[in-house]
């Protein structure tokens, strides 16, 4: 660990930290120009992009090339096509329930409240969840089997996301299946091959980072779990199976369906 460059990895988790707010900053603001807060879910991944470039930067220097170009590339990858598709996917709609709900509750101003609650604390989240790719930048020897093992893992996680979510797509795009629950294609073998991607993408990410060497995997290690719990126990499956559970079908779908890994479905 005496090998790694905790000054310079210091002064970048700050930097990290800006462009992780500046993002969200920049967000609000569009968010009160248009009159619904629902954007901030595509600016999710514009803070890990904008996070893992001015990483890179900082570490320019510091870290090896070829793991700040890998890191940066995965991560900016998977950010934008997740912001790309949150973004197609709302267009055209109003208020997202869970806004609309949270905001209910504001004490006082409601944007200040959502200033605070949402995009306040997505910042925070993006600079905590996005440690493996600040520290993996900073690692001074070369890539190893850890970082491609990490990459496969990775790929499988975003194969997962990019397919589930064009799937689902497909899938609401038919009159025929209005009102019915998806259960076809990497849906039939997990209710959410989205959230399981991402699952898969932050724990490859971590690989990556644990490839840099025992400081930068000592450092970040929280970050994967704290994604996983979110993931799965906090605003992604636990969530949505709670709005989804006096839909029609929907106690059939769950009884065969795996909750998060994926397994062929039960008879």
């Amino acid at each position: 660990m005496s090998d790694y460059p905790w000054a310079a990895f210091a002064a970048g988790l700050g930097w990290a930290a800006l462009a992780a707010l500046a993002v969200m900053l920049v967000t609000f603001a569009l968010a009160l120009r248009k009159g619904v807060h629902r954007i901030v879910d595509a600016a999710w991944g514009v803070g890990f992009t904008a996070v893992a470039a001015v990483s890179a930067v900082a570490a320019t220097g510091e870290g090896d090339v070829g793991r700040r170009v890998l890191v940066t590339a995965l991560t900016a990858v998977w950010g934008l096509r997740l912001a790309v598709h949150i973004a197609r996917r709302g267009r055209g709609h109003g208020e997202d329930p869970r806004y609309e709900e949270l905001l209910g509750k504001a004490p006082g101003n409601r944007n200040l409240y959502a200033l605070r609650m949402v995009y306040l604390l997505q910042a925070a989240l993006v600079w905590l969840v996005s440690l493996p790719v600040q520290a993996a930048s900073y690692g001074p020897d070369g890539l190893g089997a850890l970082a491609w093992a990490g990459t496969a893992l990775w790929a499988v996680g975003l194969a997962f996301e990019a397919v589930g979510d064009a799937q689902l797509a497909r899938f609401k795009a038919d009159p025929a299946a209005k009102g019915r629950i998806m259960d076809r294609g990497l849906w039939s073998w997990t209710r959410h091959p989205n959230y399981f991607g991402d699952f898969c993408v932050w724990w490859g990410l971590y690989l990556v980072a644990c490839d840099a060497g025992g400081a930068a995997a000592a450092v970040s290690a929280l970050s994967p779990l704290v994604m996983s719990y979110l993931l799965i126990g906090g605003s992604g499956k636990r969530l949505l199976e709670r709005r989804m559970a006096d839909r029609p079908g929907w106690s059939a779908y769950a009884a065969r369906t795996s909750g998060f890994f994926p397994r062929p479905p039960r008879r």
